[in-house]
């Protein structure tokens, strides 16, 4: 059996698991290596989970039968032909979960006890003290009810935030979430909401969802936080919100163009925080990513049911 390791050009670019006997192992580190190597491979490990050279070779990929990409958001390499394709794609579910939820909170807290007052205040020498919020009695509205939402949900509860979710349909009971509603019902929530989070992936439905509309529509002096993806956002939108102070503040990790070029008008948009596409990466999940793609390595050589099969319509693994 033949593997391909896109984003890496040597075995010692990844972490240090020892790789199984008996499989072939071919790595490219740039895309030249990688067109030459694609023909005889039957599967592929996306190690940079944002590259696109697979959609540009495809007509190369006649042996490829699966595709395990290590990234939560599969929107990289989800294109038309690999959609209608008999390819399996698996992805990196549940490695960032927890991860992400300790960033959002990070922000939760560095909002509620007024940490960007006291920054500004220690740059300039002043002793200023003020009032913090109490964050138990609050509440969030996450968009995204899948593993990454879920664990938000669990983090926020824990400190006394009442969090509900949309998702693609209404649910009576949930473990996680107070309620959880569909996207078209959610507009009193979000009326409500002191905490917005963008927790949606890339695809038709989401796009733009984050828009003017929405953000008229928010509770005046909420804050709006996305680290799901960038395309369901306008971020123009979120910049008017945050000018007008219909927003206090905002947290933005991913963006409809990265790395975030130096003139968007984001880096100065008052009360935000750029983040640069890290909440989930944590020491050691490197380590992690490759842990379940050798999991799922075994169990596609025993012809055994592969973890994290992604629904190629939907463009993401069902809950």
């Amino acid at each position: 059996m033949k593997v391909l390791v896109s984003g890496a050009g040597a075995a010692s670019e990844l972490p240090g698991a020892p790789l199984p006997d008996g499989v072939e192992f071919r790595f490219a580190g740039d895309e030249q290596a990688f067109a030459r190597h694609l023909p005889e491979s039957e599967a592929l490990l996306g190690w940079d989970f944002l590259g696109g050279e697979l959609e540009r070779h495809w007509r190369k990929a006649a042996r490829l039968k699966w595709i395990h990409w290590c990234g939560a958001g599969v929107d990289a390499v989800l294109f038309p032909e690999l959609r209608r394709s008999a390819v399996v794609l698996t992805n990196a579910r549940g490695v960032f979960d927890r991860a992400m939820a300790e960033y959002v909170l990070a922000y939760v807290l560095f909002e509620a006890k007024r940490f960007r007052a006291t920054f500004a205040a220690q740059a300039d020498r002043r002793w200023t003290r003020g009032l913090t919020e109490r964050l138990a009695g609050q509440s969030a509205l996450v968009f995204g009810v899948g593993g990454i939402g879920r664990a938000i949900a669990r983090t926020l509860r824990a400190v006394g935030v009442g969090v509900r979710g949309v998702g693609r349909a209404a649910r009576a009971s949930d473990r996680d979430f107070d309620a959880v509603v569909g996207i078209e019902e959610c507009a009193p929530l979000v009326a409500r909401a002191d905490w917005v989070i963008g927790v949606l992936p890339a695809t038709d439905r989401t796009r733009g969802v984050f828009d003017a509309g929405f953000f008229a529509a928010c509770k005046r002096g909420a804050r709006f936080i996305n680290v799901g993806r960038g395309a369901a956002l306008d971020e123009a939108a979120l910049v008017e919100a945050l000018r007008s102070e219909t927003l206090a503040g905002a947290m933005l990790d991913v963006f409809g163009e990265e790395p975030l070029p130096p003139q968007s008008m984001l880096w100065d948009a008052p009360n935000l925080v750029v983040g640069p596409h890290m909440s989930g990466d944590y020491r050691g999940f490197e380590d992690d990513l490759l842990a379940l793609f050798l999991d799922n390595l075994e169990r596609y050589r025993a012809r055994r049911p592969l973890r994290n099969v992604v629904d190629k319509t939907l463009g993401f693994v069902p809950g």
